[in-house]
């Protein structure tokens, strides 16, 4: 088989690729899991305690964009091909041009611009390839790297759910994001301008 001619691929920029999510992803699913502050953030709740068996499920129910799951997930890497995180578009609500994006970058990669490269990628996808409209998040209160990320991409805070989320012994409030293909586009325009 020739080497891959990353040249003029869509699923990259200057800093992250995408690919599809594949059966040795399973290891980095489940030193991640082990990031329980992380993961709070992430699914809003202290999960049980992780197991291989439920890593390789779960990498087996998504790898090579399986149809049906709900989700197109995608691995994370650098150019050189380091494994950084996984990305998933969910919540893809086609008569309604609206689509939702989860993301956890690995605990020793975050800081680095990772997470912000990859959600670029996937709303250009989605806003550019696959005509939807309209992001829209949620973050915990308190996710300030989250928070930091989606509003650089230029997501706007919508609302928030007051006392609606119980985790580490108190009720948190769920702060709601989002950002339209418009503005999306006029972001991107500045950014370039």
């Amino acid at each position: 088989m020739r080497k891959e001619n990353y040249e003029n691929y869509f699923w990259q920029n200057d800093l992250v690729r995408l690919r599809a999510m594949g059966e040795d992803d399973w290891e980095i699913h489940y030193y991640n899991r082990f990031d329980t502050p992380a993961r709070r953030l992430l699914d809003y709740e202290v999960e049980l305690p992780p197991t291989v068996e439920e890593a390789k499920e779960m990498t087996g129910l998504f790898q090579n964009f399986k149809a049906g799951t709900g989700r197109l997930m995608f691995t994370i890497e650098t150019l050189e091909g380091h494994n950084v995180g996984a990305g998933n578009i969910n919540s893809i609500d086609e008569r309604n041009g609206t689509f939702s994006i989860g993301m956890q970058i690995d605990r020793d990669q975050r800081g680095k611009g990772y997470g912000t490269a990859a959600m670029d990628i996937m709303f250009r996808y989605a806003f550019f390839e696959r005509r939807l409209n309209k992001y829209y998040g949620s973050v915990l209160e308190g996710n300030i790297a989250s928070a930091t990320m989606l509003k650089k991409l230029g997501c706007k805070e919508e609302g928030r759910r007051i006392k609606m989320v119980y985790t580490d012994g108190r009720y948190h409030d769920e702060i709601l994001l989002g950002i339209t293909k418009d503005d999306f586009t006029a972001n991107l325009e500045k950014m370039n301008g």
